[in-house]
């Protein structure tokens, strides 16, 4: 049987990898300027900010149809390594 997206993507992280699903979904020129207006004012909030971007991307990526997956190796930039050590101390 084929690996299920559950599998690679398991599989993608024992190997270390940093994972990427890709979807889609379409949209109607009004759903897509509601999400614009929402996510704008998300944008410009003075307050938790970062949760209500987080709620208009959950907004808009729900429902979509998965179309597949990617692991990608992401190596540390010269030095990092060393630099949490250090903070770490």
């Amino acid at each position: 049987a084929e690996p299920t997206l559950e599998e690679h993507l398991s599989e993608f992280a024992q190997e270390g990898l940093r994972t990427l699903v890709l979807g889609r979904r379409s949209i109607s020129q009004d759903d897509f300027e509601k999400w614009h207006t929402d996510y704008e004012r998300a944008q410009n909030a003075m307050q938790d900010r970062e949760g209500r971007l987080a709620q208009v991307a959950e907004d808009l990526e729900s429902g979509m149809e998965i179309v597949g997956a990617t692991g990608i190796e992401d190596k540390l930039q010269d030095d990092v390594a060393e630099t949490i050590v250090k903070i770490r101390e």
